[in-house]
């Protein structure tokens, strides 16, 4: 027999170590081996594990070398790859594009393989005993904040508009990230930007001093319940924002820290201040007069680890002072460092390597085929079908052999332009520009920018009308990039910048009635009601920021090839104009999203998006019609694709109140699927719509009686731009009486 004992000292043995804490015994409970490294941390210890969330100089955490315990750093970007860490990495779509895909399957395997990557390079930077910024495994993803706002500059990294979307993605990607293995976390998820967090970045204020005024009823039905997902789906880290909400620092913020989020919610994990987001408590917000008010403020409300401006004399560096004159409790210090070595546990630092399968991960998984191969996937997923008139797309591969393909505008072979905020970078080899990739069909490619940068302010006309004029088919690129929307710049309008615009309409009037195809490259709408509008603009697809694969994705997405079809839906709502466009600073939800929208149609709906094919829903079935209060709804429905090409369809369903007692959105999200479904097939499909969904927010989550009804199809119902396939509905009834959420 061999004793639990003997086994840890084996395992000590082989570590090297020449003492045999517990902490380091794989055979004991993890609350143990906490029990044992806290309790062996004198306060100076605990208070720089606190101070040192990185980056550069406040980070990593520092060793502590008595206890064999090595530096850390916590600052990992993975929003849709190993972004800014040292080294290749492979790009995929941003964040908003992933949205677009209404695939949480997708998001998954994205996250995924992001993971694996991370943890691949950590293991060899570990190797080399590095442990600067981006060297960890605890990521600062997803970014879960509600598009609310279309100039908003973050938009891009978000998942769009929707909090149930939200909610969905959220936990597909914190568990891909995550992984599935019972002991191991393969790289540790991290949810911000917490909370009501959704701009202004600089216009009409800054981001770093702004109090975002909500009404409660807003605050739960909009801006945390993709949040709550997140902590249900396992996040070890939350980020509290910069911004102040009604009055209160977020990061000083008891009722968002302590209130809801650990006794509500039963987070378990630490909270991380975004960078420098504690001391502009101070500094910004004027909320506290010295960085000990401040401290005591943060680390009381219930923020563990502080991200800081590079600062080594930092707020939390006063936590010492705080504790020594009563201010915050020894125990309340333990307890904020304890969650950040049961990550480190978890990840597996304090075990045997052998125990670990994620620890055999080396630099051969990253930018490997099968990623690369996924990035262009992904991408394919994210394009969204805006326009398609006359049958302009796809292309036939046949009819294109020396034909003249002109690829023009800002975007037509510009890599940097292509991935947005906090990308992976690639081996440029890895990359397509939309130039690039067409040039591999069996056509003479010519190319002309017109501008040399997306803002465009200087126009060269004569090499876009050469090559416009030469052309069979023109393929005009634009959009933003992060040269207008990104983090700390928001934009000021909803236009095509500079003289984009007019390289558009010039390339309409030169080609003469020969098709035109626009590709658009951004994440905040932009307003192309002209493109929309125009006959000679054949067709506009939105690419959002498809990354590396952008070219090949564009390719095979024009030439409609076996599993590009394109069935992307908006993952938030492209106003008609400005005037549909709310005040950036106002956090009302009214006429904000499709959810509260106003009586004007905007351009596009949340939920469009065109196929290549046809579909007809059939055969809606509710069971039961009338249910008890705490009782889900069953829902069965049956989507043909009655046209001549293989495709996929995004069946949503949307919930509508009759006569709620309190404010509730026009209709809600309440499910969705993305299905594929070959021509001619049709496929029956189930969905479940919990009781949970009815619930409204009246002081508290309240579930009450009356008719509700669902909508089922392709699209939002009652929508003036929309696609070709119906939206059904059918009415049901609740039963009983009010009751509060929790006592069901």
């Amino acid at each position: 027999m061999c004793w639990p004992g003997a086994v840890a000292l084996l395992l000590w043995a082989g570590l090297g170590l020449a003492q045999d804490y517990p902490f380091r015994d794989p055979t004991l409970p993890w609350e143990q081996r906490l029990d044992d490294l806290i309790g062996r941390l004198t306060l100076g210890e605990l208070v720089l594990q606190m101070a040192r969330g990185g980056a550069k100089y406040n980070g990593p955490a520092p060793p502590i070398e008595r206890l064999g315990i090595k530096p850390y750093n916590w600052n990992t970007e993975c929003l849709r790859g190993d972004g800014e860490a040292p080294g290749w990495a492979t790009a995929f779509p941003q964040a908003l594009g992933l949205a677009a895909s209404f695939s949480p399957e997708l998001v998954h395997r994205v996250a995924n393989a992001t993971a694996t990557e991370v943890r691949a390079k950590h293991n060899f930077f570990m190797s080399t005993g590095s442990y600067g910024d981006h060297t960890g495994l605890s990521c600062f993803s997803p970014v879960l904040n509600i598009m609310r706002h279309p100039l908003w500059g973050r938009n891009q990294e978000t998942y769009g508009e929707d909090p149930f979307l939200s909610a969905e993605l959220a936990v597909a990607f914190v568990q891909g990230l995550q992984g599935d293995h019972p002991r191991y976390v393969k790289a540790s998820a991290g949810c911000k930007h917490f909370s009501v967090h959704g701009g202004p970045e600089n216009v009409p204020v800054s981001r770093l001093s702004f109090d975002a005024k909500v009404q409660e009823r807003d605050w739960r039905m909009t801006f945390l319940p993709q949040f709550q997902a997140c902590v249900h789906a396992g996040s070890y880290s939350i980020m509290c924002s910069y911004n102040r909400i009604n009055g209160v620092p977020a990061c000083a913020n008891k009722k968002l820290l302590t209130d809801i989020l650990r006794a509500e919610w039963g987070f378990q994990g630490y909270v991380v201040s975004d960078e420098g987001a504690v001391e502009l408590i101070m500094l910004a917000h004027r909320y506290t007069h010295s960085f000990l008010e401040t401290a005591i403020a943060s680390v009381n409300a219930g923020c563990n680890l502080e991200l800081s401006f590079s600062l080594t004399e930092n707020v939390f560096m006063s936590v010492s002072e705080a504790v020594a004159k009563g201010n915050i409790t020894l125990e309340t210090v333990r307890a904020r460092v304890r969650p950040l070595f049961h990550t480190r546990l978890r990840l597996g630092e304090f075990d045997p390597p052998a125990m670990n399968p994620y620890s055999t991960l080396d630099l051969s998984a990253v930018q490997s085929p099968a990623h690369r191969t996924l990035a262009v996937e992904a991408a394919i997923q994210s394009f969204v079908l805006l326009k398609n008139k006359r049958g302009t797309l796809p292309l036939s591969a046949q009819a294109l052999a020396g034909q003249r393909i002109a690829v023009v505008g800002p975007f037509a072979d510009n890599p940097r332009v292509l991935f947005g905020d906090y990308a992976p970078i690639p081996d440029p080899q890895y990359i397509y520009t939309p130039r690039r990739g067409l040039e591999t069909l069996p056509a003479n490619i010519t190319f002309a920018a017109g501008c040399s940068e997306p803002k465009c302010q200087r126009y060269s006309p004569g090499e876009v009308e050469g090559a416009v004029r030469a052309a069979d088919i023109v393929v005009v690129c634009l959009g933003t990039g992060t040269d207008l929307e990104t983090e700390a710049n928001d934009r000021q309008d909803l236009s095509l910048p500079g003289h984009q615009q007019e390289l558009l309409q010039d390339a309409v009037a030169w080609a003469a009635g020969r098709p035109v195809i626009l590709l658009l490259f951004n994440a905040g709408p932009l307003d192309v009601g002209w493109a929309q509008a125009h006959h000679g603009v054949g067709a506009i697809l939105a690419c959002f920021f498809p990354a590396q694969a952008a070219g090949i994705a564009i390719r095979k997405v024009l030439l409609g090839e076996e599993g590009a079809s394109p069935a992307g839906r908006l993952p938030a709502t492209w106003p008609a104009g400005m005037d549909q466009v709310p005040a950036m600073e106002n956090y009302t939800m009214e006429g904000r999203t499709y959810r509260y929208y106003g009586p004007e149609a905007p351009l596009y709906p949340f939920g469009y998006g065109l196929s290549y094919t046809t579909f007809l829903y059939r055969d809606l079935v509710l069971s039961p019609t009338a249910l008890p209060l705490c009782a889900n709804l069953s829902v069965s429905v049956v989507v043909e694709n009655t046209g001549q090409r293989d495709g996929e369809e995004v069946v949503q369903l949307y919930l509508r109140w009759a006569q709620p007692s309190v404010p509730v959105p026009r209709w809600q999200l309440v499910g969705f699927r993305r299905v594929p479904v070959a021509a001619g097939r049709a496929a029956k499909l189930l969905f479940l719509v919990t009781y949970v969904q009815r619930a409204v927010w009246a002081e508290q989550w309240l579930l009450e009686p009356g008719a509700f009804t669902l909508f089922v199809g392709g699209q939002q119902p009652s929508q003036e731009t929309r696609a070709s396939s119906e939206v059904l509905r059918a009415e049901f009834a609740v039963t009983g009486t009010s009751r509060p959420l929790s006592h069901c």
